[in-house]
């Protein structure tokens, strides 16, 4: 079966220009017109990525991508946000809500098509990956589940890969360009500011254990992963 993409978005023009362009590019596409249509598909048919418009009727995209991020069932799904709002705070709070991207419309049908072929292609390689381990902190790369001291750690897909990269190259200093390079691939409409977004989630998430202290700022240059905190 080939890849499903889930087209969110309540104007049908869109969708089908969305669905348009997905086929031709080999993916098989199913719509919904609000979060709850989209709930229901998700639940019904677990898409492989969602597109997914931030200006719902009712439940915003915003707010359905975050429920969709809090439960262990979806979370792993990965889901690029389309907008018209262009403005930094806007990103970052499209970003703070689990997504994995975020395309500001007007956008070409070049650029969002070269934006879903780079996330289905980390997800392959994570697919690919091995178990870390850390005085407690344990990465299934197979099942996307993170835990400390067996209790279960709910990270966005991005989150989930920022610090598997971290746990694999620790103590090295990385620039913001590099982990864009290296966490997000040859995506290039990625911005520097997502991976400060990023960092800020990750830090948060892991803070109620301690293991924030890890990921270090090295002031002017970027961030490290310590093995031993100071």
């Amino acid at each position: 079966m080939g890849v499903n993409i889930l087209i969110v978005d309540d104007e049908p023009g869109i969708r089908q220009m969305l669905g348009f362009a997905i086929a031709s590019d080999g993916y098989q596409s199913t719509e919904a017109g609000d979060a709850q249509a989209a709930l229901a598909v998700v639940q019904q048919n677990p898409p492989d990525l969602i597109l997914l418009d931030w200006m719902l009727p009712g439940l915003s995209g915003v707010d359905l991508a975050r429920r969709l991020k809090r439960d262990p069932k979806t979370n792993q799904i990965p889901i690029i946000m389309l907008t018209a709002l262009a403005e930094e705070t806007e990103k970052v709070r499209g970003l703070d809500s689990g997504a994995d991207d975020y395309v500001t419309k007007p956008f070409s049908t070049r650029e969002l098509l070269a934006r879903i072929r780079a996330v289905l292609r980390r997800v392959d390689i994570e697919a690919q990956a091995e178990n870390l381990e850390l005085n407690g902190l344990k990465i299934d790369a197979q099942s996307y589940r993170v835990t400390i001291d067996g209790k279960p750690l709910n990270l966005s897909r991005a989150e989930f890969r920022l610090l598997q990269f971290f746990m694999t190259h620790p103590e090295r200093i990385y620039t913001r360009t590099q982990l864009l390079d290296s966490v997000w691939g040859d995506n290039r409409f990625i911005e520097e500011r997502t991976v400060d977004v990023h960092i800020r989630r990750l830090r948060k998430l892991l803070s109620a254990s301690g293991f924030d202290r890890h990921v270090q700022t090295v002031r002017g240059v970027g961030y490290r992963f310590a093995r031993e905190p100071d």
